[in-house]
């Protein structure tokens, strides 16, 4: 058997609300844990195609890549 799982991002209103690592058939299969499908958007840890995310990034539909959120800027003392 293998071991298909990889990384999942649920975008709401074009930000992360969650990451999971699972199988696309699992994640179909089971509405009542993840709601609609569409809403998870796969991610990748090497950075390869649309890069990794973390909750509270965005998601740019338009150039289909996650985008983290802007540094706050710490002034010196």
């Amino acid at each position: 058997m293998s071991d298909n799982r990889t990384y999942f991002a649920k975008v709401e209103n074009g930000i992360v609300t969650d990451v999971r690592v699972v199988t696309w058939d699992f994640l179909v299969s089971n509405p009542e844990r993840y709601g609609n499908s569409e809403s998870w958007i796969e991610c990748f840890v090497d950075g390869s195609g649309r890069g990794y995310c973390s909750k509270g990034w965005s998601y740019d539909a338009v150039r289909d890549l996650f985008v983290p959120p802007p540094l706050e800027r710490q002034d010196r003392a």
